[in-house]
């Protein structure tokens, strides 16, 4: 089975892509699914948030306020790796686990926060970057998916440059034309792999 991982940044098209991918068959395993999965109520991680947080961090019913958790992560950067610190562990081993559960020629792992060490842990074959303009992404955060403007800037601005992401990359995908442009990039990969 190849392991492939689908990086980049918020609003850059990961989940577009991940749908597409989909929709042709793949497997795919979204971190983001996984790491509101490692948080319910109850769970390790959701204890563990909660000790280091306070009550402040859920809900009336006991839930994680993701909204509010995200807000504060993304305004304060020891917060931010404090969050990271605790759930990153929880939801790599919960990927791995579904990694070695899926039967499949070919597997997609969607990681917004890919890092040089997840090509070990996760035992990748290649990792797939999908870049765009940060104006693009920025115009996408407020026009198609009601951000602030404040919370998009702070979001784009804790995450990986297209750059560094650029250089840990085995194939870069742009997206910044039309659909029909990323998935015709994608179609030219998946054959590149011989999985089309």
């Amino acid at each position: 089975m190849k392991r492939v991982v689908l990086a980049g940044g918020i609003g850059a098209g990961k989940t577009v892509l991940s749908e597409r991918l989909a929709s042709l068959g793949w497997p795919v395993i979204d971190a983001d699914v996984v790491a509101r999965d490692v948080v319910r109520k109850g769970e390790p991680a959701w204890t563990a948030l909660r000790d280091a947080f306070g009550t402040a961090v859920l809900t009336p019913a006991g839930e994680l306020d993701r909204k509010f958790m995200a807000d504060v992560a993304f305004h304060d950067a020891s917060a931010l790796r404090r969050l990271n610190h605790i759930t990153h562990g929880y939801i790599g081993n919960e990927i791995v686990r579904e990694l070695d559960t899926t039967v499949a020629e070919l597997v997609f792992i969607e990681l917004p926060l890919f890092r040089p060490e997840h090509r070990e842990a996760f035992r990748l074959d290649e990792v797939w970057a999908v870049l765009v303009d940060p104006a693009i992404a920025l115009s996408r955060l407020l026009e198609q998916r009601g951000f602030d403007e404040h919370d998009a800037r702070a979001r784009l601005a804790a995450q990986m440059s297209n750059k560094e992401l650029e250089s840990l990359a085995d194939r870069v995908l742009w997206n910044n034309g039309t659909l029909d442009d990323l998935f015709a990039q994608l179609d030219a990969n998946l054959a590149e792999t011989g999985a089309q």
